[in-house]
């Protein structure tokens, strides 16, 4: 693995104590792994295999999932849709399989963020920190608003269509939150994958691959999308 003899990152107050599962079979990846995070101030918690990983988050959800996409047993995509029906947690997926259909895969999957094997430790605990920052909103209050026949309450971080709360993943929930603050406008792939993800660069099938996610949870009708729609030759636009 490669930055592994570099020095742990130092530790950043505003994650202390913030609770990581790292699922990872190898045990001197998941040492590393769990060295490097502790160092940064992460409680880490680890397992060998997706069942006792399943097992830990349905005891006792984590802030976030390292999770590796080839285990014994059950594979990391089928552990990330289970975990995904016991709590509304962040992955991110360690995997040694780079294609744009693996990666589509974990998307549809749910996992938020993706780190390809070999990979720099203190890479992955920048990661770690910048998906643990957006998915928990440590930010200021904001005032709930409604907007058509959406309500978006920030601060509990849920929206509501035509009274009943939506089922979304951080990264889902993340994505309609700022479409619904910005009606009317477009965006492209490329703006939204800056602005929601935090990424100057990066696959844009991971755009697409989340609008098509939240069209399932918000369309009356998802083969012809009237409320996400898309802007052909220019990106995506929110009419709510």
């Amino acid at each position: 693995m490669a930055g592994a003899s570099a020095r742990p990152g130092a530790t950043h107050p505003d994650l202390a104590d913030r609770r990581v599962l790292v699922v990872e079979d190898d045990a001197t990846v998941r040492e590393v792994v769990t060295t490097y995070l502790r160092a940064a101030g992460l409680c880490v918690d680890e397992a060998g295999d997706g069942l006792l990983a399943l097992r830990m988050v349905e005891a006792a959800a984590p802030d976030l999932v390292v999770l590796d996409r080839l285990l014994p047993g059950i594979d990391g995509l089928e552990v990330a849709r289970r975990m995904h029906r016991l709590a509304e947690v962040p992955i991110i997926m360690l995997t040694a399989l780079g294609s744009t259909e693996d990666r589509i895969a974990g998307l549809e999957a749910g996992v938020d963020d993706y780190v390809a094997k070999p990979f720099s430790a203190r890479e992955l605990v920048l990661r770690v920190q910048s998906v643990l920052r957006r998915s928990l909103a440590e930010f200021a209050p904001e005032v709930a608003f409604d907007l058509g026949e959406f309500r978006l309450d920030p601060n509990r971080r849920t929206v509501w269509q035509r009274g009943t709360p939506l089922r979304l993943s951080s990264r889902e929930y993340e994505l309609l939150a700022f479409l619904l603050k910005h009606p009317d406008q477009v965006f492209t792939r490329e703006q939204l994958l800056r602005s929601v993800w935090r990424w100057e660069f990066g696959d844009l099938s991971t755009v697409t691959v989340h609008v098509r996610r939240v069209r399932e949870k918000i369309e009356h009708d998802v083969a012809r999308p009237a409320i996400l729609t898309t802007v052909w030759g220019v990106g995506y636009q929110l009419s709510a």
